[in-house]
């Protein structure tokens, strides 16, 4: 018995334990801090759902998903610029931006 308690105790003290985390009402994750800033997470960040060998793998999305997601909410909620009909006429209004 004693050797069997040796081994588990030093299988377990080699391994750093795996954060353990409650499934919410709504199916809600929380991500552990420690593991949300190892990879750059940010709120509203969009992570891609899946299971691979019956566990569930949450894969974060690339950044221009990301911008991309950010420019339809703009454009939804009324936030675009003036349509421009030339790149020259993008340029000077960029410019006046500048300017501002």
């Amino acid at each position: 018995m004693i050797h069997i308690y040796e081994y588990m105790n030093k299988s377990s003290a080699a391994r750093k334990p795996k954060p353990v985390v409650k499934l919410g009402t709504s199916r809600q994750v929380v991500i552990p801090k420690r593991i949300h800033d190892q990879l750059g997470l940010e709120a509203g960040d969009f992570l891609e759902v899946g299971v691979d060998r019956g566990k569930v793998v949450f894969t974060p999305q690339a950044l221009i998903e990301r911008r991309l997601a950010e420019g339809l909410a703009d454009l939804n909620e009324g936030r675009v610029s003036p349509k421009l009909s030339s790149s020259a006429e993008l340029s000077r209004s960029l410019a006046r931006r500048k300017k501002n």
